[in-house]
């Protein structure tokens, strides 16, 4: 994996040049940007072209539930990384479903955010065990609701084989090979998949599928 260029939004300066000093010994990562608001990352980042963004949730100007929506859309080649003090389970399911790549507490250690950057950059994702401690108990809270046939959420026998392949960490590429189809195929799967139930990215499907008990 190449060099990797990494932008940072908190609107404390200590902290923003904290996790700078604390990830300067990785060669592989370049901090190409810092911003104390929303508005002023997304001025900057035509020009600085991140791959990641450790992103801040409670800014002025524009904060960043609202900036990670943006860039989900408008930028939808650039990683977000939350990183938030906010450890509420209403702003997890929220930002991993509108466009978040992952979800960080600021009390994490740099090991852990050095592999979170590498992580989203090569498979799209990344979900640790506080992320996976919520989608856990979603999915017992879910499985205590009366069902409705109204609610099911129906995917077909491919389609599940490739969630399940991609909530495992494999490539499309890899996906393509274990099942006999090409990777353009798989992709287009995903796509239709995150169409069909209003997600952003890679994140927001693994994270859906968790939640909704559609994989074993």
């Amino acid at each position: 994996m190449g060099e990797i260029k990494v932008a940072i939004a908190d609107d404390h300066k200590i902290f923003r040049k904290g996790v700078i000093l604390s990830l300067r010994h990785y060669s592989n990562i370049k901090f190409v940007l810092e911003a104390e608001n929303g508005q002023q990352l997304l001025d900057g980042i035509r020009e600085s072209k991140p791959d990641v963004i450790l992103m801040d949730l409670r800014m002025p100007v524009k904060d960043g539930i609202e900036t990670t929506k943006y860039i989900s859309i408008h930028h939808p080649n650039i990683f977000v990384l939350v990183l938030t003090m906010h450890e509420e389970e209403k702003f997890v399911v929220h930002l991993m479903e509108n466009g978040a790549n992952g979800y960080l507490l600021k009390s994490t250690d740099p090991v852990e955010i050095k592999k979170a950057i590498t992580d989203v950059v090569d498979k799209g994702f990344y979900l640790n065990n506080f992320v996976n401690r919520i989608l856990i108990k979603k999915s017992q809270n879910k499985n205590k609701a009366v069902p409705s046939l109204d609610n099911e959420i129906e995917v077909s026998e491919r389609e599940k084989e490739v969630l399940e392949l991609i909530c495992l960490e494999f490539t499309s590429q890899e996906i393509g090979e274990k099942m006999n189809i090409s990777s353009r195929t798989v992709e287009s799967i995903k796509e239709r998949l995150m169409e069909r139930f209003g997600l952003k990215n890679t994140a927001g499907l693994v994270f859906f599928a968790v939640k909704n008990n559609l994989i074993e």
